[in-house]
C-alpha cells in the first residue's frame, strides 16, 4: 500500500487476478440472466475495481490508464461481460470529474455512486427555471441494473441559438428502464435501453459535451489532477483497449487446457500437439496476442505521458491512440478466431468457453468507436494530412 493509503498498480491487479476462478464461475449465471450477479457487482467492489476513476477525496484512487489496462486484461481472462461492464464503468465515472464540485459530490456520496453512461446524444433537453427538461432514450447502457447514475448527452435546444450537444447526471431512479438487451454476445452486460420523460435537471449538473471532449472540465477539485487533462474520446480508448487483449488471453489459456490428450479426428494425427498445422496456428495467435498487448500498452502509456506533462495533443497522437485501440482488438480477435479455428467441432458446446469469447470478442470489435477498420481509416486520414472525419478524437 502506498503512503497516500492508495493500493499500487500491481496491488489492484494483483487483488483481480485473485478474483478471476471466482468471476468465473458466475459467467454462467450472467449469460442467462443478462446482466451482472449481485455476487460479481459485490466482488468487484470489494476489489475496489470501481473505485478505479472516482476522485480520491471522495475514497476513490484516480488511477492511471496504465492500470486500467492492466485490470481490464485481468477480467478479461475472467469474462467478457465482467470486464466491458468495469471499464464502461471507468469512462462516465471520469466524465462525471468534469462536472462541478457541487454535482460530483451528490454523486459520489450517495448510496449508489456508480455512474453507467453513453456518449451518443439521443436525447432532447430545452431550458426551464434553474435548469433543462429532458426528454429521451439512450441504448447500450452497459450496467444499468448496477448503477446508481446515468451519464448522459442530449442536445440542447434554445430559441435563441443553435442547437448544443451537452451532458447531465441523472439518478437512475428518475430513468426508466427498457428491459430490451436480447443478443448473442456480452449478454452479462445488461446494456439496455434508458428513458427520461420530462425530466428536471438541474444546472449544476449539466455541462457542455466540448467541455468532456477538449477537456474543459468545470471542477475545481480535480482541475490540477493529470487523470482530468485527457480528451474523453481517449479515455475511453484507453479505458476499454485492454478487455479484448483479456479475452484472447483467455481463449489462449482454454486452448492449452483442452489440448491434452486431443487429436485430429480423421487423419493420423493421435496427438494435436504433435501436428504442424497446431505449431504454426499457436504460434501465428500468440504473436497476435503480443502485438496486442503492445497496442493496448502504448496507448495507456500515451495517454498517461501526455497527462502528466501537460502538453498540448498533437492531431496525430489522438489519432495514434484511437488506432492503438482498433489496433489491438483485431489482433486480439485474429489470435481468437485462430484458436477457434484449430479446437474442433466440441469447441461448439455451450459448456466450453471458447465459442463465448469468440462471440463476445466479435462484439466487442464491433462497437462503433472501437471497430478495427473505422480507427484504421481515421489514422490514415490524419498521415495522409486530412482533417478527421469525426468529433470523437
Amino acid at each position: 500500500m502506498s503512503s497516500t493509503g492508495i493500493p499500487t498498480r500491481e496491488e489492484i491487479v494483483e487483488r483481480v487476478s485473485a478474483l478471476v476462478p471466482v468471476l468465473r464461475e458466475q459467467a454462467a449465471w450472467s449469460e442467462e440472466n443478462r446482466r451482472l450477479s449481485e455476487e460479481t457487482v459485490a466482488a468487484l467492489a470489494e476489489a475496489g475495481v470501481f473505485r478505479l476513476r472516482t476522485p480520491v477525496r471522495h475514497g476513490g484512487y484516480e488511477c492511471d490508464t496504465s492500470t486500467l489496462v492492466e485490470v481490464a486484461m485481468e477480467l478479461g481472462r475472467a469474462d467478457g461481460a465482467i470486464a466491458w461492464t468495469s471499464s464502461v464503468f471507468w469512462i462516465p465515472t471520469w466524465i462525471a470529474g468534469l462536472f462541478p464540485d457541487s454535482a460530483q459530490d451528490e454523486v459520489f456520496t450517495s448510496a449508489a455512486p456508480r455512474v453507467c453512461g453513453t456518449n451518443s446524444p439521443t436525447g432532447t433537453a430545452v431550458p426551464t427555471e434553474g435548469g433543462i427538461l429532458l426528454n429521451g432514450s439512450w441504448k447500450f447502457v452497459s450496467g444499468a441494473w448496477h448503477a446508481g447514475w446515468q451519464e448522459i448527452a442530449a442536445i440542447l435546444i434554445r430559441p435563441d441559438a443553435e442547437p448544443e450537444p451537452i451532458m447531465a447526471l441523472v439518478p437512475m431512479s428518475d430513468l426508466s428502464i427498457v428491459d430490451d438487451w436480447h443478443t448473442v454476445a456480452l449478454r452479462g452486460t445488461g446494456s439496455v435501453t434508458t428513458v427520461a420523460e420530462d425530466l428536471f435537471i438541474p444546472e449544476h449538473r449539466i455541462i457542455p459535451m466540448g467541455a468532456a471532449m477538449r477537456p474543459q472540465g468545470l471542477s475545481q477539485a480535480n482541475a490540477d489532477s493529470p487523470v482530468w487533462r485527457t480528451p474523453a474520446s481517449l479515455v475511453a480508448a484507453a479505458s476499454g483497449v485492454g478487455v479484448a487483449v483479456g479475452l484472447a488471453k483467455a481463449a489462449r489459456e482454454v486452448f492449452f487446457e483442452r489440448l491434452p490428450g486431443r487429436k485430429i479426428t480423421y487423419t493420423d494425427y493421435t496427438a494435436q500437439n504433435e501436428a504442424p498445422i497446431t505449431h504454426l496456428r499457436v504460434a501465428e495467435a500468440v504473436n497476435s496476442i503480443d502485438q496486442a498487448e503492445f497496442h493496448a500498452r502504448r496507448a495507456a502509456a500515451t495517454v498517461d505521458a501526455k497527462a502528466a506533462s501537460g502538453e498540448a495533443w498533437k492531431l496525430e497522437e489522438r489519432a495514434q491512440v484511437r488506432n492503438d485501440q482498433g489496433e489491438a482488438t483485431r489482433l486480439a480477435k485474429h489470435a481468437v478466431d485462430t484458436l477457434v479455428g484449430i479446437s474442433g467441432g466440441s469447441s461448439i458446446y455451450l459448456d466450453v468457453p471458447l465459442q463465448k469469447i469468440a462471440r463476445d470478442i466479435q462484439a466487442v470489435a464491433l462497437h462503433a468507436l472501437i471497430n478495427p477498420d473505422t480507427n484504421a481509416e481515421l489514422y490514415g486520414r490524419v498521415l495522409c494530412g486530412l482533417e478527421p472525419n469525426t468529433l470523437y478524437i
